[in-house]
């Protein structure tokens, strides 16, 4: 018996792709992850495709992202088989979690793709019933997928959230990564959270990391994981191996 997305929401009827871009673990010299990030068929940028997504097409379009993702890093596998595959979704179009799941877990068994190795990450400044939330992290957490909060430290829940919820990993908003390496305040806020992240079993990804000064800052705070153009741009549907530069971490 389908939702009620399956039954009233409109098609999503533009074409997109997606590119990938790497998490890395600077620690074990490796790609923990790459994100999947929409993007136009030709390559352009997501804002030409997230402008026609409305109300009542999100949830095809959501549902859309998740088949595309997977078809498309299924075949890119083989370059880095140990990776997991973050997608991003939205909680306002799930309205069902356990309904709403079964075509990407179709997916998933059709491409012969563990759903262990499967992170869905969310914005956590998309204001969002938070009962509903913890309805759809639980669900996810209980059929085996990873769940990640994005973009932590600038939205609506913050930490109310995490002490109801923890997900396996938090992606702390590049506003407090930026220029870190010259601002002292931004570091004690930072440290404090990533010691409070790991005390809760959660891992920290701190994103947008666009130089080799704030990568280093971070790393000198115990920072492994790190996603940025500082190590990778986002590859138009490839999977691209960052450079890691020996030494950075010891």
């Amino acid at each position: 018996m389908g939702c009620a997305g399956c039954r009233d929401g409109q098609g999503f009827d533009l074409a997109f792709s997606m590119a990938f871009q790497p998490i890395v673990n600077l620690r074990g010299g490796r790609v923990f992850a790459y994100e999947a990030l929409v993007r136009g068929v030709d390559g352009a940028g997501a804002g030409s495709i997230l402008s026609k997504v409305t109300e009542g097409n999100r949830y095809a379009f959501d549902q859309q992202c998740r088949v595309k993702a997977l078809e498309l890093a299924s075949n890119l596998r083989h370059q880095a088989p140990d990776a997991l595959l973050s997608i991003n979704f939205m909680p306002n179009a799930v309205y069902d979690p356990r309904a709403c799941i079964r075509l990407t877990l179709a997916t998933a068994k059709r491409l012969d793709y563990p759903v262990e190795n499967i992170i869905f990450e969310f914005t956590e400044g998309e204001e969002i019933d938070t009962v509903h939330l913890l309805n759809i992290l639980r669900t996810y957490k209980d059929l085996g997928f990873k769940t990640a909060i994005d973009d932590f430290g600038a939205g609506h829940s913050g930490l109310n959230l995490l002490a109801k919820f923890q997900p396996d990993i938090v992606k702390l908003d590049m506003d407090l990564v930026r220029g870190i390496d010259a601002d002292r305040a931004k570091q004690i806020v930072v440290g404090h959270t990533i010691r409070m992240l790991k005390e809760l079993d959660v891992l920290p990804v701190c994103e947008g990391v666009e130089t080799a000064k704030e990568m280093q800052a971070l790393i000198d705070l115990g920072v492994d994981h790190i996603q940025g153009y500082a190590l990778g741009r986002p590859a138009f549907e490839a999977f691209e191996t960052p450079i890691l530069h020996q030494g950075l971490v010891s």
